[in-house]
């Protein structure tokens, strides 16, 4: 088995990256479909599957700046997308979210919210942080609204911030406080 149940909840776990053929295999296949990319800032990338592969060998290393996930289903193992916490910085307790889901199959299903509830109890509860922040798409409605269920509050815009697609289109940006989170997500953690 490929992955660690580190952050485990009801539907998902969360598990250190993996770097099996298989699982770069999947990355690249996402890091090359507008579905996915248009939304992540990524279309205009070309990943291959030695740069994936390069990459994701570097986030599996782990560094003090950032904390990355795949997201795995609990029923069967699969990967289905990546989930973190990056540009960490300790001295004011805070760190910039990162997620997509890859499957199609796993979108408009919950798993992305599970996935931040995780990804958000590990950063308020065991990194000490502060803030958590995130930027996206300003008509990206889906992810917004994920964001806001979360708890996320909306914090300003920069205007016509993106070109994708040959238009331009504003970022939005949102945070979440750790007096605004409130929430047992993590399911096998020991002290409760």
């Amino acid at each position: 088995m490929e992955f660690f149940k580190k952050l485990l909840g009801e539907r998902i776990y969360l598990s250190p990256k993996s770097v099996s053929d298989e699982t770069i295999k999947k990355y690249t296949e996402w890091m090359n479909d507008f579905n996915v990319t248009d939304y992540t800032g990524k279309s205009s990338d070309i990943t291959t599957f030695v740069n994936e592969k390069d990459w994701l060998e570097n986030v599996a290393k782990g560094n003090d700046k950032k904390r990355c996930f795949d997201i795995v289903t609990l029923d069967n193992d699969i990967v289905i997308g990546t989930v973190g916490l990056e540009n960490i910085i300790f001295i004011s307790r805070s760190a910039e979210l990162g997620i997509f889901i890859g499957d199609e199959k796993y979108r408009n299903n919950g798993f992305g919210k599970e996935a931040i509830n995780l990804i958000l109890e590990y950063g308020f509860k065991y990194l000490n942080l502060h803030s958590i922040y995130l930027s996206l798409l300003a008509i990206n409605e889906r992810a917004h609204k994920c964001y806001l269920k979360c708890g996320f509050k909306d914090i300003g815009y920069k205007r016509e911030a993106i070109f994708l697609n040959g238009k331009y289109y504003d970022r939005l940006y949102m945070d979440i406080l750790e007096n605004e989170f409130d929430g047992d997500y993590i399911k096998n953690k020991n002290i409760k």
